[in-house]
């Protein structure tokens, strides 16, 4: 968005300021990350919403509405229409500004948190997987993290650009990240297409698509193969190295 509200003028001016104040230690490097990251997470969409930017464009009908964001839950605060306490009183406006003031701050404070605190240490080992691809795979399309469940898509997209990775060239994009899951099976995740939630730069084989265990591990020939997702965006092996030889054999077929 290019229009600013209130809210994100004082953030513009302002939102750096705040991060210093609870997270002194941080570079300014990741300064400027965290401060962009919170404005894309929480502060762009208030400014759209109350600069009149829609959400899709002309011509599109929007699927669904969504009434659980922080605008919404603020609009709820102020009084109805027609609501009145039993003694027949409206209610006090200045004490929904003070209710709603708070929202704002639980949220706010959530959104810095998760971004500080979870965002910046997952990019930073996204970023050593990154740099280390040809040590996971010569190809340098598979990377590899030690263990699963954090951010991570968001982060390769835009290490990705920073390191110039494009494919067509000697440096391609990534198509397979490989992590554990919490059991301890090595699981071999494809990577979507930037801004598609279910289009994968490259999916595992459809023959191995819906297959598991024993079936699988004689269709593919790859010992502790264990599953592959119907729609094949991820499968998973009780070995890194059968779940790096799934992700090899994916690359392959492409060629």
């Amino acid at each position: 968005c290019t229009k600013l509200s209130a809210s994100g003028l004082v953030y513009r001016h302002y939102g750096k300021e705040v991060l210093k104040q609870y997270y002194p230690a941080l570079s300014d490097e990741l300064l400027e990350v965290a401060y962009l990251k919170i404005y894309d997470k929480l502060m762009k969409a208030l400014d759209a919403i109350d600069t009149g930017v829609e959400q899709v464009p002309d011509g599109v009908e929007a699927l669904y509405r969504d009434s659980t964001g922080l605008s919404s839950r603020v609009g709820r605060l102020n009084p109805r229409w027609n609501e009145q306490h039993e003694e027949g009183n409206t209610p006090d406006p200045d004490a929904r500004f003070a209710e709603a003031v708070k929202l704002c701050e639980q949220d706010f404070c959530a959104v810095m948190v998760g971004t500080v605190e979870s965002d910046l240490p997952a990019r930073a080992f996204v970023e050593d997987a990154l740099v280390k691809r040809l040590e996971t795979d010569p190809s340098g399309q598979i990377i590899k993290f030690e263990s699963g469940g954090m951010p991570w898509k968001q982060h390769l997209y835009e290490l990705e650009k920073i390191h110039q990775l494009q494919d067509d060239t000697d440096k391609p994009l990534i198509k397979f990240v490989l992590y554990t899951d919490q059991s301890g099976m090595w699981r071999v995740q494809a990577v979507t297409v930037e801004g598609k939630a279910f289009e994968n730069r490259l999916g595992l084989p459809e023959a191995w698509r819906g297959v598991r265990d024993q079936d699988l591990a004689g269709l593919c020939k790859i010992s502790t193969a264990r599953f592959v997702h119907a729609a094949g965006f991820i499968g998973g092996a009780d070995q890194y190295e059968d779940a790096l030889e799934m992700a090899r054999v994916a690359l392959q077929q492409q060629e």
